[in-house]
């Protein structure tokens, strides 16, 4: 991924305070020299519509990267209102004080658009069929930020993970101090990606747009993900082996699949993404998963949650 150049000051306002990503993008901002502002709540709720019009009088930001979402996939099927309210309504006002500022406006989505039966990795032109309303209320969120009329770009990632919050990787290391086998599902393939090469992949974007000024060719959606694809099964063995290198014990993996371990909402089989455009675009690609994956267990140690 090249280095980032900003020339000029730029503002950026982030949204997401407490999120992975958010968490991600205010440590690499820092570590660039980048000012951020980062929102979030109590501050900055999608349902209250005066916090998000203030914090952004505030910020006066140059860019915007919106990370907060609703991401309680499960509960989403009986929270529909909330999940709508965060992840569609909210994004379509900040879109709209974005376009009467005339400011860039990049904006997160998910995988989870797509039902996951193409059986090759997705483009950005292919078909959405969500399967939940979590997928839903994303997608919704996507047509709304691109409707507004702002300079919007939507940047669509998958498996996200990170050092800090509720993710499957900490979710994993934590249940194999519980027990020495773990069933993860083996049926599902996908594209992990760590929040901070995430982060890294969106401050290279808002470097090109700084560079450039923006161009008609930004408009739109791309995908954003590690590079290489893998199962949750895979992605559990893989950590395993990581994890050894600080002096963990690895548990059995045994693979199951899918309706072995049934939830509320259905997730997307195959949801691997070609992440082509980014690169021919943005001239950015995320490293290897694997490389991702190494770097947030050296992180996860450092820490005292491993070993």
């Amino acid at each position: 991924m090249p280095g980032l150049a900003y020339g000029s000051a730029m503002t950026v306002l982030v949204t997401g305070l407490g999120g992975q990503l958010g968490t991600a993008l205010a440590a690499a901002a820092s570590d660039a020299g980048i000012p951020v502002s980062l929102v979030g709540q109590p501050t900055f709720e999608f349902d209250r519509p005066e916090t998000i019009t203030r914090a952004f009088a505030q910020a006066s930001p140059d860019l915007v990267i919106n990370t907060a979402a609703y991401t309680a996939v499960d509960a989403a099927e009986t929270d529909a209102e909330a999940a709508f309210c965060a992840n569609r309504d909210g994004p379509a006002l900040l879109a709209g004080l974005c376009r009467a500022a005339d400011v860039p406006l990049i904006h997160v989505s998910t995988d989870y658009v797509f039902d996951g039966t193409k059986g090759a990795p997705y483009l950005e032109t292919d078909p959405v069929a969500p399967l939940g309303v979590y997928g839903a209320s994303k997608l919704a969120g996507e047509r709304a930020v691109l409707e507004s009329g702002a300079r919007a770009l939507v940047v669509r990632t998958s498996w996200l993970y990170s050092d800090t919050g509720r993710n499957f990787v900490r979710t994993m290391l934590a249940a194999s101090r519980r027990t020495r086998s773990l069933r993860v599902v083996g049926d599902q393939k996908g594209c992990p990606t760590t929040a901070a090469d995430l982060a890294a992949a969106l401050l290279a974007i808002a470097a090109r747009i700084k560079a450039e000024g923006w161009q008609e060719r930004f408009v739109g959606v791309v995908h954003a993900a590690g590079t290489g694809s893998t199962t949750w099964h895979g992605l559990a063995l893989a950590l395993f082996e990581e994890a050894t290198r600080h002096g963990v014990s690895a548990p059995d993996i045994v693979p199951i699949r899918t309706d072995e371990w049934p939830t509320p909402t259905r997730r997307p089989a195959d949801s691997r993404l070609d992440c082509t455009r980014l690169a021919d675009v943005f001239g950015v690609t995320l490293p290897p998963w694997r490389d991702g994956l190494r770097r947030t267990v050296d992180r996860l140690a450092l820490q005292g949650e491993i070993g």
